[in-house]
């Protein structure tokens, strides 16, 4: 299968890498893979892809594997646009969607940043890989590692919700917890690089996780019929998902398949428990600072230091978008009002976003006749910390109190 790579590049400054070889960061910074795009315009069509397997693997023309036996899949499939009437209508929109990464083979959209950057660690004989998670990443990774047949190590903060935990565990991946964050975590795997010899898989640390993340993009856009939403508020912690995306949407442009030049307003969303990125876009900084005492329910977003801040921030300003922190104490009252209205198992990071769309409607940044898509990035059940309830009790020795059932 063709590859139409041309080179890496360093995102801080342009320079110009080798595509061949194995490449981590550029200055301390994430590289860019960049494509012929010309070539991919001439080679791939819009309608040669209505006859593909529907899975991110369709767009390989835009990937960066070279040979199809490199290929690491666990059939991750196009994950749906659910149209959400009544979750708009609770904030006056008629046009509100939700596109369910939750849908993906590991519960969450870590399942496209791994299969591309595991495809790529096989393809260069990488045969033990480790990285730092609060969440779904590490299992992901650990899926996709077994997958591939690669030694995987995973280090999470201690209060990773226990069902990441596990599934790490259950997929063969040696797993460890820390008292700490996942910055922390992180320089553990960086610490160790030398002397375990793995490949750090950190996010944003190697070029190709952020491919995989750019399929939601490619994606949207096929499924709008090329025709970009209005906003698209996506949860941010490390932030691939959205520089992904973003980096999608100019490569389309670029060979015309848009069906207008107009492309969505990005909005990075973050709890005020963790909010570096938010922070930086209000004092109007390109790289924000580290923010002290993270600590958010939506685990995702709890990341409290970004190696790819100034790209997040970049793409932010260059869509008109915004970067907002919302209401910590409120994201459990946002995850019940999009289950109850929907029906669609969202995580908390993704109820973060409907409060942010909340808080946008109110302040007439988000108008009611506009296209608006969240993107729910997990499912609900792999947060059983974060929706443990009480429920009313039943004693069957005693007679059923029906009022009390029917004022539930």
């Amino acid at each position: 299968m063709p590859c139409y790579v041309t080179h890496l590049e360093g995102a801080i400054d342009g320079t110009q890498l080798p595509a061949g070889q194995i490449q981590t960061l550029h200055n301390d910074r994430p590289i860019w893979v960049r494509y012929d795009l010309q070539a991919v315009a001439q080679a791939l069509t819009k309608d040669m892809l209505r006859d593909r397997e529907p899975t991110m693997w369709r767009y390989r023309e835009l990937l960066p594997v070279e040979r199809e036996s490199d290929i690491v899949s666990l059939g991750e499939g196009m994950s749906p646009m659910l149209h959400c009437p009544r979750l708009g209508g609770a904030f006056g929109l008629s046009d509100v969607w939700i596109k369910d990464e939750s849908q993906l083979p590991t519960g969450s959209f870590k399942s496209r940043g791994m299969a591309a950057a595991i495809t790529m660690a096989k393809a260069f004989g990488i045969e033990r890989i480790a990285l730092p998670s609060a969440g779904n990443a590490g299992g992901a990774a650990a899926a996709y590692g077994a997958r591939a047949g690669l030694e995987t190590y995973v280090f999470m903060p201690e209060d990773t919700p226990v069902i990441n935990q596990y599934e790490c565990v259950l997929a063969g991946a040696k797993t460890f917890v820390a008292n700490g964050l996942i910055n922390d975590c992180g320089r553990i795997v960086g610490n160790g690089k030398e002397r375990m010899g793995w490949f750090d898989l950190s996010t944003l640390k190697e070029p190709y996780r952020i491919e995989g993340k750019k399929t939601m993009g490619l994606e949207l856009a096929e499924q709008l019929d090329w025709q970009l939403p209005d906003v698209i508020l996506y949860p941010t912690g490390g932030g691939t998902g959205l520089i992904g995306m973003w980096k999608a949407f100019q490569e389309l442009a670029a060979m015309g398949w848009l069906a207008n030049d107009r492309r969505p307003r990005m909005v990075s969303v973050q709890s005020e428990g963790c909010a570096p990125i938010a922070r930086a876009f209000e004092q109007g900084e390109r790289f924000a600072e580290p923010f002290d005492n993270a600590d958010t329910v939506a685990r995702g977003i709890r990341v409290p230091v970004a190696v790819g801040d100034f790209m997040i921030l970049d793409a932010v300003r260059e869509s008109g978008g915004c970067a907002v922190a919302v209401e910590e104490a409120r994201i459990r009252e946002w995850i019940e009002m999009a289950m109850s209205c929907e029906g669609i198992s969202v995580c908390p990071e993704t109820a973060a976003c409907v409060g942010a769309m909340e808080m946008l409607v109110q302040q007439n940044w988000i108008k009611a006749d506009e296209r608006v898509v969240i993107f729910n990035t997990g499912g609900t059940q792999k947060y059983v910390e974060a929706i443990t309830s009480t429920l009313p009790k039943i004693d069957l020795q005693q007679p059923i109190d029906w009022d009390m059932i029917d004022s539930v």
